[in-house]
């Protein structure tokens, strides 16, 4: 098997070394700028650098130089970037608008020699558009309060306020600032105490309001979404990435009463549950015009990632996703799903309408590779039963995934799915996720790319992301209904994505 196999079509990855967390996302000028955590001396986690790379439509990327080396303040951990239009920091000039980079220092010597506070918050700007960047002077701009754990910085402008406002993860709770100039700083409050999961470290949190979705029903209703990732303690094992959605009044964040309840059932909402979405962020600076929430995260867990079986790069991106917040009677639910340019992408190579699902139905093996394509599948009624849809090849590799209806989750199974064996929390157990009460209906897209499937249910009520490995490309796809009830797909779709890596 060449070495490159393994390299997705359509997802982000470096062309060499060590990629984890997203950081400093921004929009400017027709541009997406996307860095990330990086290492590029080796495949394993090493001091962190920012790498680089843009995009005109979010789905083909260009690597660029690293922008953020390491210095003697230590390793550049995870944070974020804004562009201060209104120059509130002084550093842009009359022409020239700054970008603005907060960051974590990470002092590896201090670390070692057993100091508590370790992580203290960094500053850099850039003037020729996000390039290059220009460390301040006096940094760090936010000490250590005296605590482990204290980083991932998280910025957006406070438009109902006039301040900046900035959000960091410390080992369980998240902590408030806000500023008016992007370098002094105001503690204001911390949030998370004995709410929500906390199986392990917190870490890379985004805050932002989003207008309820159906604003037919619920008008101009904006609640504010706090997200906050976490390792281990993901929904299937390691690393994950949880949601509250609340209020937010200048200083302190106050979970909604409705959605608290629910938290204190549920235990948690998660962004994602599939084991492979970390650490997801998202963009700054979109225009008004445009109006979406944009995130992206990082599409591996802790747990393996250092061992997963790629040989010139390690790490990669998911597919960047569009957030809406929906509310059905007093509960509300964050949704995700894959942006729109994706279609741009796509050519229909399968469709099936209104046919009754009995037993198996196998198409056949005409497909050169299914991996790189969109599967769309709707389904109605479901009966108490099981709907799984597998990808396979002729080497016996298969990737199952689909609706358990007498254990009332969605699932995917990669027990056969290809390398498996480098680590035991890999492929199993096998992932799921609770369906909702009274399911009467399974609406499924699943994109697959070399390396990775990506499942978003019901219109991204449930959201999976899990990578694999498979040495041979899937070919065949088979849908199976165990059911006795009569089950219709009332629509079948398989569409090629119709890109080449970006380092062809």
């Amino acid at each position: 098997m060449a070495k490159e196999t393994l390299r997705p079509k359509f997802h982000f990855t470096p062309r060499h070394g060590w990629m984890n967390d997203p950081n400093g996302l921004f929009y400017l000028n027709g541009v997406y700028h996307l860095y990330f955590q990086y290492y590029p001396k080796d495949i394993v986690w090493g001091p962190m650098h920012w790498g680089h790379a843009t995009s005109k439509d979010l789905i083909t990327w260009t690597e660029h130089e690293i922008v953020l080396f390491p210095d003697e303040k230590g390793y550049i951990f995870s944070g974020c970037i804004v562009v201060d239009k209104a120059n509130t920091s002084g550093f842009g000039t009359k022409d020239t608008t700054a970008i603005v980079a907060i960051f974590t220092y990470h002092d590896p010597i201090a670390e070692a020699n057993g100091k508590k506070s370790y992580q203290t918050q960094g500053l850099a700007y850039s003037l020729d558009g996000g390039f290059t960047f220009t460390k301040f002077s006096d940094n760090p701009i936010i000490e250590n309060p005296g605590l482990k754990d204290f980083r991932d910085p998280k910025i957006i402008w406070d438009k109902a306020r006039n301040k900046w406002l900035m959000v960091v993860s410390t080992y369980a709770e998240t902590f408030f600032y806000t500023s008016n100039n992007l370098i002094d700083w105001e503690y204001k409050s911390r949030f998370g105490k004995d709410i929500g999961a906390h199986g392990g470290v917190w870490e890379c949190p985004d805050i932002f309001s989003l207008q309820i979705k159906d604003s037919y029903n619920h008008p101009s209703e904006t609640k504010w979404i706090l997200v906050q990732s976490l390792n281990p303690g993901g929904a299937n094992g390691g690393s994950g990435t949880q949601y509250f959605v609340g209020d937010f009044d200048g200083s302190e964040f106050q979970l909604d009463a409705n959605f608290k309840d629910d938290l204190l059932k549920n235990g948690a909402f998660w962004l994602d549950h599939g084991k492979d979405n970390y650490a997801s962020v998202s963009w700054s600076n979109i225009p008004d015009e445009d109006g979406r929430r944009i995130i992206i995260g990082w599409m591996s867990n802790w747990h393996y990632a250092d061992k997963t079986p790629e040989h010139s790069f390690r790490g990669k991106m998911t597919l960047p996703r569009t957030l809406n917040l929906k509310k059905s009677g007093n509960n509300y639910k964050l949704i995700s799903e894959p942006v729109s340019e994706l279609k741009d992408f796509t050519s229909n190579i399968l469709r099936l309408n209104n046919k009754v699902l009995e037993g198996t139905l196998e198409i056949a093996d005409k497909f050169k590779t299914l991996n790189s394509s969109l599967i769309i599948i709707e389904i109605a009624p479901i009966g108490k039963g099981c709907i799984t849809i597998v990808l396979s090849n002729d080497i016996g590799e298969q990737l199952t995934f689909g609706l358990d209806r007498l254990e009332n989750v969605y699932f995917i199974d990669k027990t056969k799915s290809g390398l498996t064996s480098f680590s035991e929390q890999f492929s199993t157990p096998i992932s799921t996720a609770p369906t909702p009460e009274n399911l009467k209906s399974f609406e499924l897209s699943a994109i697959v790319d070399e390396g990775s499937i990506e499942v978003f249910i019901n219109k991204g009520q449930t959201v999976m992301t899990e990578i694999v490995f498979n040495t041979k490309p899937f070919s065949k796809i088979t849908l199976c209904n165990t059911s006795t009830e009569k089950t219709v797909i009332n629509k079948f779709v398989i569409d090629s994505i119709n890109l080449k890596s970006q380092y062809a």
